[in-house]
């Protein structure tokens, strides 16, 4: 056996059992919340028509929605986007009032999502793989696979063919390469719409700027990749007038073991140690589930073919075309809503705002 082989099969081993295997060998965990999502609208004057599609909660194999209610002074219907997400619509003609406000609330009951990842398991792409996620394969408008990234793709994950061990060398390039902006926000920003290109000529972003890299590097790799946008349900915010934001992950794909989610951005939180001050504490903890104590190796291992609990799923996907078809371009993720006045694009907290409020139900 060459010492090659016997590396990888060492690696595969270890992803196998060790760390991996205690993850799932523990009982899922699970929790339940009721869920507010509030969207204000603010009607230009002379506006003649408003479209507004609102991201719903996704039921999937770690969720169970249920309860779910719509306020809506206007008519509303349930829409399906071009990634198979339900998506609320709305339409006003001729609007008379100056705002109005789209309530959704429901229930979640969600568990964690534990992979196990074994690479022994995976097997090779086949041509009918790559047909079927032809999407999960090319590049978005924001997720580029150019020269440059398929060489830096090679230089990382080098001859390694097995999806899971190449996808753990680009989440370890990742952690080791690019910093959380969070961490020292008076220096580092992240990029308005989660950029390849901006987060690896800046070494920093927020969590879409993260996975839009991974994504593009797992993509020039051969490995069918797609982006799911959520929230976390943070435990420090529970039952708080306090809106929630969003959050990003993604998913790869392994032949004979299907679809394992990562997060390698909050991984990267939890990676070595830097100063915590006035400026940066508040963000590094919301920018977590759970909170920050400090260094954690385990948690590092955890999110990588492991997802927690304390999270919604909105959509999946980028590059959407919504239900009924939007006027403008594709859109470049759903984690919120996205509007329209008479054609045009009505931009986050000029044209309408959004407010995700919870509570932990024991």
């Amino acid at each position: 056996m060459s010492n090659k082989i016997l590396f990888n099969t060492l690696v595969a081993a270890c992803l196998a059992g060790g760390t991996a295997a205690s993850f799932a060998a523990e009982a899922l965990r699970t929790a339940t919340f009721e869920a507010r999502q509030e969207f204000k609208v603010i009607v230009p004057e002379g506006a003649k028509k408003i479209r507004l599609w609102c991201a719903l909660p996704q039921e999937d194999g770690a969720s169970k929605i249920s309860d779910l209610k719509i306020e809506s002074p206007f008519t509303h219907t349930i829409e399906k986007d071009s990634a198979g997400n339900r998506v609320l619509y709305i339409e006003v003609e001729n609007p008379t009032v100056k705002e109005f406000t789209v309530i959704e609330t429901f229930k979640i009951t969600r568990s964690e999502i534990r992979s196990g990842v074994d690479a022994v398991k995976a097997g090779a792409l086949s041509d009918d793989d790559r047909k079927k996620m032809a999407g999960d394969l090319a590049a978005n408008a924001n997720v580029i696979i150019n020269d440059d990234i398929r060489a830096l793709a090679e230089k990382i994950v080098g001859d390694e063919k097995n999806p899971v061990l190449a996808s753990r060398k680009l989440y370890d390039w990742t952690l080791d390469n690019i910093e959380y902006w969070v961490k020292d926000p008076k220096n580092k920003k992240p990029s308005p719409v989660g950029s390849t290109e901006y987060c690896l000529t800046n070494k920093t972003g927020n969590c879409t700027d993260f996975h839009s890299l991974w994504t593009s590097l797992a993509r020039a790799s051969g490995i069918p990749t797609r982006m799911v946008y959520g929230s976390f349900f943070k435990k420090e915010l529970d039952g708080q007038d306090a809106d929630q934001s969003y959050h990003c992950w993604p998913e790869f794909y392994a032949p004979n073991i299907g679809w394992i989610p990562h997060d390698v951005a909050v991984a990267e939180i939890f990676k070595g140690e830097y100063p915590i001050n006035d400026d940066n504490a508040k963000l590094v903890r919301l920018t977590t589930a759970d909170g920050y104590s400090g260094p954690d190796k385990s948690k590092v291992e955890y999110y990588f073919g492991n997802i927690d609990e304390r999270r919604v799923v909105w959509s999946v996907g980028r590059d959407l075309t919504l239900s009924p078809k939007q006027d403008g371009g594709p859109v470049n993720a759903l984690a919120k809503a996205y509007m329209e006045v008479d054609g045009k694009v009505s931009a986050e907290k000029t044209g309408w705002t959004r407010k995700l409020t919870f509570k932990e139900v024991k």
